[in-house]
């Protein structure tokens, strides 16, 4: 099934969770057993942005589902080649991740997070693809209203917005002034 990596955490000395965004299944949370030993079959496969295949058994309880076989088709390099680039293509896993719910697919936000970080790898982070990519998820989700910004819909309709928004915006906003000419962007 095709999948996009778009959190990794620890789960014991030698095991990963590894939460997906997939095309078939929305978002989903695997287990790589072994993954962090040095001859693991996972070893140089699970890394933020990666996308290919991946196969894995449904678990009988719970959401974390057995991780089997990785096949990676995208390893996204170039949003390694800045921090900004790497925190912008974070901010979007985020947002995702708290828009969407587990295992409901969701094929428009599959795609809208393959652009962006599509785009993300070829041309460096600006604020017009920040603000493109919240303006598109909030179009997506139907919550788009004309007369509120796209971060203010988003945070009326998901509580809040990820906490990496504020860095984001100080590191790509282009001159001190952007916010006092064109209003706030956090409120």
């Amino acid at each position: 099934m095709q999948a996009t990596l778009i959190r990794l955490t620890r789960l014991t000395d030698t095991s990963l969770i590894a939460h997906w965004l997939t095309l078939d299944c929305g978002l989903i949370k695997t287990v790589a057993k072994g993954a962090r030993r040095p001859k693991s079959p996972f070893a140089g496969k699970l890394d933020l942005f990666f996308s290919g295949e991946i196969t894995f058994s449904r678990a009988r309880r719970g959401e974390l589902h057995p991780l089997k076989e990785v096949v990676i088709h995208h390893w996204r390099e170039g949003l390694r080649k800045s921090y900004a680039s790497t925190l912008l293509a974070a901010y979007c896993c985020q947002l995702l991740e708290l828009a969407m719910e587990p295992d409901h697919p969701e094929p428009e936000l599959h795609d809208l997070l393959d652009r962006a970080l599509g785009h993300l790898e070829a041309a460096p982070p600006t604020m017009r693809a920040l603000l493109h990519f919240e303006n598109e998820l909030v179009r997506i989700l139907g919550v788009a209203h004309h007369q509120t910004s796209a971060d203010r819909s988003l945070r009326e309709t998901l509580g809040r917005l990820p906490g990496s928004r504020t860095e984001l915006i100080d590191r790509l906003t282009p001159a001190a002034d952007f916010r006092s000419s064109n209003g706030d962007l956090n409120s």
